[in-house]
């Protein structure tokens, strides 16, 4: 009875944590996404927007659920240049996290349902992030185009080309189409690595929270031309970027 009273106390504790780190996440994010707008509205670039977002918005959320992050590499990488970042997929968490690993602007392909999120999607819309609706292969040809125009123009793109979050943790097979964009836009791909995001906050179930360990590996990049300047097709590049993923999550927190 003591050990079994004990646990729902626990359990209790724990409940009442995470509703108010659910409160708090609701608010932050409303609070920051009011300011981005408003920013917007009278003329500040999105490029700074997407500073504020990881020195500001993404660290409040990160810290609030417990998490301790460490960014592991990228520091020979030259910023300043367009990359497509590829990146495994774990908890909504992870976009906070890429947020703060990446010291440079950086933009996302979400999918087509963020658009009826309210407030979301206007930021998303605001700061030039990408939507792609998985069930439609003429909307697929459309975001490609849109993501090589955007790495044409100079700016780092990330996107999760697993398609979905993984609930196991276990790395799926990626999306080849999705690669094309670094292919057409001649920009390097940067393979990242995130462990940890899954156990801080679970994909599956409710806003369930546990402060833990975050690590991000990010490898080197990835030319999409080979040894004798020849430009990679899309599955032999998204071959050499999923275990390049996979190699940078072994050994696993």
């Amino acid at each position: 009875m003591g050990v079994q009273s004990s646990r729902a106390c626990g359990n209790l504790a724990w409940s009442v944590l995470n509703a108010l780190q659910l409160a708090f996440t609701l608010a932050w994010t409303a609070g920051w996404i009011s300011l981005a707008l408003l920013l917007r509205a009278l003329g500040t670039g999105p490029e700074v927007v997407l500073r504020m977002a990881a020195r500001c918005w993404a660290p409040g959320l990160v810290r609030g659920a417990g998490a301790q992050l460490v960014v592991e590499g990228g520091r020979d990488i030259d910023w300043s240049r367009p990359h497509l970042l590829v990146s495994n997929h774990q908890s909504v968490i992870d976009i906070c996290v890429l947020y703060m690993a990446v010291p440079a602007p950086l933009r996302f392909l979400l999918k087509a349902e963020m658009l009826k999120v309210p407030f979301v999607n206007w930021y998303a819309k605001a700061t030039g992030m990408l939507f792609l609706d998985r069930d439609s292969r003429r909307a697929g040809a459309l975001v490609r185009r849109q993501a090589a125009a955007l790495l044409g123009r100079g700016q780092n793109l990330c996107l999760f080309p697993e398609g979905t979050r993984s609930r196991t943790g276990a790395l799926a097979p990626f999306k080849a189409g999705l690669l094309q964009a670094a292919i057409d836009a001649g920009v390097p791909v940067v393979p990242v690595a995130i462990d940890g995001c899954g156990k801080v906050l679970p994909a599956q179930g409710l806003f369930r929270v546990r402060p833990g360990p975050i690590r991000v590996r990010i490898g080197a990049p990835i030319p999409v031309r080979d040894e004798a300047g020849m430009l990679l097709d899309r599955q032999a590049l998204t071959r050499r970027a999923h275990e390049s993923v996979r190699t940078l999550l072994e050994p696993r927190l």
